[in-house]
């Protein structure tokens, strides 16, 4: 939201909001731009007729009384996905959604197009090497690109975002079950891919992966007038530690490894044809990128160790993370650290689907924050579950992030690699400043 802000901001739009605590970087980010409120908290006598629209964010209450008033003066409301496609109506809309791999793609495709000189308009989910901010519009771009996630719209709109953005090319990089407070099924949770598929514009195309076999039948049922584009993974080999795809212009080196990464480059890859950037300019260009951030980011490294920090927390994510690591550096011991944090991976009955997620690491630790589970509301359980639910005998649970800590610093990291993985900070870790520690 702090994002869209600054963007309207960017644009010439007159912009306030509110908000009942606001932490940093959004803190700093609004207040380098004169855009964080004097004082925090619910003013609804702020909301009158001289607004133009109101846009609401996922985590406002139904109760909001700024979002009550609005309703009673007959202000129009936009979720943020409603508003991103009220901006972008007339614009060639690109979407990316997928259980995992959608902010990476995205971030592929935008730093393209930018090394390209292509305007566009845009919104990710992670930080992207060149880019200011995480959501860019403007009236001089005939392009919008979306990371296009499943989760609600706003608290007023079940809807799965992405079902809001109506693409005329959609990415779909893969279906692996999530957010079971949402859907409470895996058959309920590829429902909403279809839906997805549904909403494409007329004569529009469907990228998708091609060894996902729930999205093979969804692509087999497109309307007629929907093209369905196929990919897999980028032909690619590795030598002495570095990733090099093959192409038919040569071979070209990446910064970046790890199989879903070279699915994901063959994914941005089509999108980038479709918008009339050619294959050597691609690679030329991708070559160059670095990753998004969280995503398989360096933290600390020497001679014997490399340390990353990712943002994999579902199975699947875990999955392809903990094998991209030991695929690159086969010689080297892993580590992986990992926090159930989500909702989903914090409730029994999904926890099974993480089995064998962490039996490529040599060692895998798995922490969770019993008080979480009481924050959020669910069931207990216990570390004995967790263990039985990952399987294998590499694993150890931890419920105390201190112990886990010590573990790691009593540890000598030689010929090893440490991959931290979570969607939040292991209880306020700074991971940087832990990494550096680790291999002072």
């Amino acid at each position: 939201m702090h994002n869209l802000a600054i963007a309207l901001h960017n644009k010439g739009y007159q912009v306030t909001g509110s908000d009942d605590e606001i932490f940093d970087p959004a803190s700093s980010n609004l207040a380098k731009y004169g855009l964080l409120p004097e004082e925090f908290g619910w003013f609804p006598e702020r909301i009158t007729k001289d607004l133009d629209a109101v846009i609401l964010g996922m985590h406002a209450r139904a109760d909001n009384p700024e979002l009550i008033r609005a309703k009673e003066i007959g202000i129009r409301i936009f979720s943020y996905p409603e508003f991103l496609y009220e901006q972008t109506r007339d614009k060639t809309r690109v979407v990316i959604g997928g259980s995992h791999g959608k902010t990476t793609v995205t971030s592929m495709i935008l730093f393209v197009l930018k090394k390209m000189h292509v305007n566009f308009d845009y919104m990710v989910g992670a930080q992207v090497e060149g880019f200011n901010t995480m959501v860019g519009l403007s009236d001089n771009s005939r392009i919008a690109v979306f990371e296009g996630d499943e989760y609600l719209t706003s608290p007023i709109d079940p809807r799965p975002k992405f079902h809001v953005y109506r693409p005329h090319i959609a990415v779909v990089t893969g279906i692996a079950w999530d957010h079971i407070n949402v859907f409470p099924t895996f058959e309920n949770y590829v429902e909403q891919f279809k839906i997805f598929s549904d909403k494409i514009e007329r004569d529009g195309k469907l990228i998708y992966f091609s060894e996902d076999e729930n999205l093979m039948k969804i692509a087999e049922n497109l309307r007629d007038d929907l093209t369905a584009i196929p990919y897999n993974a980028h032909p690619y080999h590795i030598t002495e530690g570095k990733t090099w795809l093959e192409t038919k212009s040569g071979d070209f080196p990446l910064r970046i490894f790890g199989k879903h990464n070279l699915q994901n480059i063959q994914a941005a890859h089509v999108v980038c044809l479709q918008l009339g950037i050619h294959d050597k300019d691609f690679y030329t260009t991708i070559s160059e990128f670095k990753g998004a951030a969280k995503r398989l980011q360096i933290l600390n490294e020497n001679d014997n160790c490399t340390i990353f920090q990712d943002f994999a927390h579902s199975p699947s994510k875990l999955k392809a993370t903990v094998s991209a690591v030991k695929e690159q550096y086969p010689k080297r011991k892993l580590i992986a650290c990992m926090e159930l944090h989500t909702f989903s991976s914090l409730t029994a009955e999904f926890l099974p689907e993480y089995k064998d997620s962490m039996k490529d690491a040599d060692e895998a630790y798995v922490y969770f924050n019993p008080k979480t589970i009481e924050h959020k509301h669910l069931a207990t359980i216990t570390p004995k579950l967790v263990a039985e639910s990952f399987g294998g005998k590499n694993v150890e649970v931890f419920t105390d992030s201190t112990l886990l800590l010590e573990k790691l610093r009593s540890m000598t990291f030689k010929k090893k690699n440490l991959l931290m993985m979570s969607s939040g900070n292991f209880d306020g870790v700074n991971l940087k400043a832990f990494a550096l520690e680790l291999l002072s």
